[in-house]
């Protein structure tokens, strides 16, 4: 896990924080500088307190570039974050949190649940994550009653059942662990993650290890753990897997490749990203262009929009551009992650400069998937940006938005 004693002290100026944060993440100042827009120069007169503390919305894309996970971390003042996180909070998250947190002491004398019951209904969460329409409220509506369940069930059955249900408890906390991202409660985020491992180590399974592997490098990135340490954990739950046996390996191998990737294109390794990209994009290649996987969407979709994702990331804007013109991602069987990805297209037009192109994908990601717009930190922070300074011709588009998704604009 990421050391949760690494925090800055009360005495640390706003530079201090955005140097260390930077320096956390192995991110050069001119990487960090592209990212949001700015020149080197620019950073590192913020970060030798030259320059004053930025307002709000360059704020915010400095906190989605250096994955801290609250503004505080960078300002050292809880008012500004409670201003950024507005209503973000999801509806249900006391729900959620107290089921999370609850510890069952005693064994209920009642029949152990049927563990094939238990993975139909781990299923159909994952259906309603990746459905049309709010998905964080519809699977909000079922995680209570299913970590409750199949935490009872990992001290209620035995042998193979109970590894199964292991597995099926370190899905439920990947489900908890995405519905509780973009939200302020960052130590929950860590703690899903940590039982996902917990749970997958436990039933011995190298399928089950892998996929939390790949939910703990999101924890990592966003506890600005080291790139090397999030790809040292991904390569290693790959090598427990076997390609030779079949489709499951393949996908999950193919993952935590993309995880790599991902990381070192963070830090604005181009190199390294590209090698594991590839990795990931042989493994697509091998499944078949129609393959997806049932629930993490492994497949030529997602391969072909993390690429997306690993261009702006680098900050190469053409080629960012490129990928985003030529993204088709309208076959991919999850409206999550098409919103998602229509974000991704609105940060490589933001790269350019293109701000009327940023508005269109801004919109379709609102269209798609709701849910998904409305808690990404990119999105909040650049509607603001752009009903302050935007084009006047796509204001009133940005103000729409900003009123969907109640930001303070």
């Amino acid at each position: 896990m990421p050391d949760q004693t690494d925090n800055a002290p009360d005495t640390e100026t706003f530079a201090q924080r955005v140097r260390r944060s930077r320096e956390r993440k192995g991110m050069t100042r001119a990487h960090a500088a592209a990212r949001v827009g700015k020149s080197m120069e620019w950073w590192k007169a913020i970060e030798s307190g030259h320059l004053r503390m930025p307002r709000l919305p360059m704020l915010m894309r400095m906190a989605d570039t250096l994955d801290v996970a609250s503004l505080a971390d960078l300002t050292g003042d809880d008012r500004v974050t409670a201003s950024t996180y507005r209503n973000a909070a999801h509806p249900s998250l006391q729900r959620v949190k107290k089921a999370l947190t609850a510890y069952t002491l005693t064994i209920p004398d009642t029949e152990p649940p049927r563990i094939e019951d238990l993975t139909a209904r781990v299923r159909q969460s994952w259906l309603l994550w990746h459905g049309i329409g709010d998905h964080r409220t519809h699977v909000a509506d079922v995680l209570p009653g299913l970590l409750t369940d199949l935490q009872t069930a990992t001290r209620t059955l035995d042998g193979s059942p109970r590894r199964r249900a292991l597995a099926a408890l370190a899905e439920v906390y990947h489900l908890t662990q995405l519905y509780l991202s973009f939200q302020p409660v960052p130590e929950l985020v860590l703690l899903t993650g940590d039982r996902a491992m917990a749970a997958a180590q436990d039933a011995d399974d190298p399928r089950a290890i892998a996929g939390a592997a790949w939910y703990m490098n999101h924890v990592y990135r966003d506890a600005g753990e080291a790139a090397d340490a999030r790809v040292d954990l991904a390569m290693r739950a790959a090598e427990l897997l076997r390609r030779d046996r079949g489709e499951e390996d393949t996908a999950r191998w193919g993952l935590l490749h993309l995880a790599a990737a991902l990381s070192y294109a963070k830090t604005g390794r181009s190199g390294p990203a590209e090698h594991h990209w590839d990795m990931a994009d042989d493994a697509a290649r091998a499944l078949g262009a129609s393959y997806s996987h049932p629930y993490l969407i492994f497949g030529r979709g997602m391969v072909d929009a993390y690429q997306l994702t690993m261009r702006v990331d680098l900050v190469q804007r053409g080629p960012a551009v490129d990928a985003a013109g030529g993204l088709d991602v309208s076959s991919m069987p999850s409206a999550t992650r098409r919103g998602f990805h229509a974000i991704e297209s609105a940060r490589a037009y933001s790269l350019a400069g293109e701000d009327i192109a940023v508005v269109h994908f801004l919109k379709q990601a609102e269209t798609l998937s709701p849910e998904t717009a409305r808690y990404n930190l990119f999105a909040r922070a650049t509607v603001v940006d752009l009903v302050e300074a935007g084009p006047a011709a796509i204001r009133p588009d940005a103000r729409g938005l900003a009123r969907a998704w109640d930001v303070p604009a």
